[in-house]
């Protein structure tokens, strides 16, 4: 049977007294969340949600993203991860493309109105039927028409088994995108995902009696299947971080004896910096406790790594992956030698090639596109044939990453074929940016690309030239784009140029700009 929920169910029968989430300082065990688990789909099928529907779910690090998730999938329907920081616009875009009938949203604070955006997106998307409000416990009203997640936790059954799904069915769309086009939907299966979890809790080794903790998005296909869908299989408890805050994250690991982590290396930066700036007095103990830490995302500095080993006395694994693969393809195995600055090896049943621009296989130590295939390859983009032909050739998925295998295997990222930005784990698009700022009256012409940013890794930057007797400030442009886009994704630095490099054939020469 393929149905990530079983793993819950499982845990539920066998250890239901055991904690399974950690939050505000509040435990939930596992009888208890796959109660709630079931509540909510008990209501999901109420208002006729089916096996095979498409349901987004928009939330922070909060209980309420993991019930909802996990009663998505009970009713054998399809979860649909939304980024919090999407606008209106966006989310409607989100909705539209992946067909869903439903939207759960977190409903948000003057801070991030998170809420507010999704019932946006919702109005402007006519096949989307149903918003579910996830109260915040601001007495703020509910938008006209929404159900309310509170109420059904505590109405209808608690009794509900996992629909029966087989290994091929779709288990969630990813959102990812691409240098062409907007953001594409990675369709990955029941078994990408449980393979996935499966080869993550062995690599980590997480037990029962461990707790990790989420201080990356759950709506991040990283935090998704490293953090939240291991411990669910590993029955290990779960500490959730809303807001990556270093001090509140210390806490939060002193206090619940956090033995597994997982981060970007801007986390393990801003942890390393408040531990050096601020000291504790209990980080002799959370170092004790420790025994796993993790980054991905981008690439780890060696000198952040050894700093962070050095003074938390644990080894710092790095791994790779994208929303393509589940989203884990290589890791640094526990059993075998580290190598500072590599990827690791594949993971048990991936296989991996670097290949030239012809798709030839090149000898080790040369440089080429990192190939992938396996158990966690995506079934493809959601309802884009052509655009999923391209990435996925016989069965070997295209990374579009340059990288360098050396005698044992082992993978050195060098550089990315993509223009994809990746900002403190975030990837930005530049033709998301670049398709927004083109609505602008006064611009004519832009050109987006990434460059280094000491906190973030990379930062999006904009050359843009403006209309004939246009007056508009890059500051004014820096505030548009933000009303816009994303927190993570506007260009937070933009350049007025007359004019932009370019081919003989009008193509923009991104890499003169560079």
């Amino acid at each position: 049977m393929y149905n990530l929920a079983t793993n819950l169910e499982r845990n539920a029968d066998f250890r239901g007294n055991d904690t399974a989430l950690i939050f505000n300082d509040e435990k939930l065990n596992f009888r208890t969340l796959n109660e709630m688990v079931n509540a909510i789909a008990y209501h999901l099928c109420e208002i006729g949600i089916k096996p095979d529907d498409k349901v987004a779910i928009s939330c922070p690090n909060m209980p309420a993203f993991v019930i909802g998730y996990y009663a998505i999938q009970k009713v054998g329907a399809v979860t649909v991860p939304l980024n919090i920081m999407l606008k209106g616009p966006e989310v409607a875009y989100h909705l539209n493309d992946s067909d869903a009938v439903a939207i759960i949203s977190f409903q948000g604070n003057s801070a991030l109105p998170s809420g507010e955006y999704c019932f946006e997106g919702f109005k402007q998307t006519p096949l989307c039927q149903h918003f579910i409000s996830i109260e915040s416990g601001s007495g703020d009203p509910l938008p006209e028409g929404a159900h309310s997640f509170n109420q059904w936790l505590t109405s209808g059954s608690t009794h509900f088994e996992a629909v029966y799904r087989k290994a091929e069915d779709t288990c969630v769309i990813l959102y990812t995108s691409g240098t062409t086009g907007r953001a594409k939907g990675a369709e990955l299966s029941q078994s990408n995902m449980l393979c996935n979890a499966q080869a993550c809790q062995a690599l980590t080794n997480q037990k029962g009696s461990d707790v990790s903790i989420a201080i990356l998005p759950l709506f991040h296909t990283f935090g998704q299947s490293l953090i939240m869908n291991t411990s669910i299989l590993s029955g290990s408890a779960l500490v959730l971080i809303p807001r990556f805050i270093p001090k509140n994250v210390f806490q939060q690991m002193y206090k619940h004896k956090v033995t597994h982590m997982a981060g970007v290396p801007t986390m393990f930066m801003g942890l390393l910096a408040f531990a050096e700036k601020h000291g504790s007095a209990e980080l002799d103990e959370i170092a004790d406790n420790l025994k796993v830490a993790i980054s991905g995302g981008a690439s780890m500095p060696v000198e952040i790594l050894k700093q962070f080993e050095d003074k938390l006395k644990v080894p710092v694994i790095e791994g790779y992956g994208l929303s393509e693969s589940s989203p884990v393809a290589a890791f640094n195995h526990l059993e075998y030698e580290r190598k500072p600055g590599s990827i690791g090896q594949p993971l048990p049943g991936v296989a991996m090639k670097v290949v030239d621009d012809k798709g030839e296989e090149v000898p080790r130590g040369k440089e080429g596109e990192l190939l992938i295939r396996g158990h966690n390859v995506m079934k493809g983009y959601y309802q884009k044939p052509e655009e999923t032909a391209k990435t996925v050739v016989n069965g070997w998925l295209h990374t579009g990453d340059i990288v360098r295998m050396d005698d044992e295997g082992y993978v050195y990222v060098v550089d990315r074929l993509k223009e994809v930005i990746i900002r403190g784990g975030f990837n930005i698009y530049p033709r998301d940016i670049e398709e927004t700022f083109m609505t602008h009256p006064d611009i004519q012409m832009i050109a987006v690309i990434g460059v280094p940013h000491k906190t973030y890794g990379e930062e999006a930057k904009a050359f843009v030239v403006l209309k004939e007797n246009a007056t508009t400030t890059a500051k004014e442009l820096v505030a548009w784009g933000k009303e816009r886009l994303a927190d993570y994704k506007y260009p937070r630095l933009i350049d007025i140029a007359e004019e932009l490099p370019m081919t003989a054939t009008g193509k923009i020469l991104k890499r003169l700009l560079k």
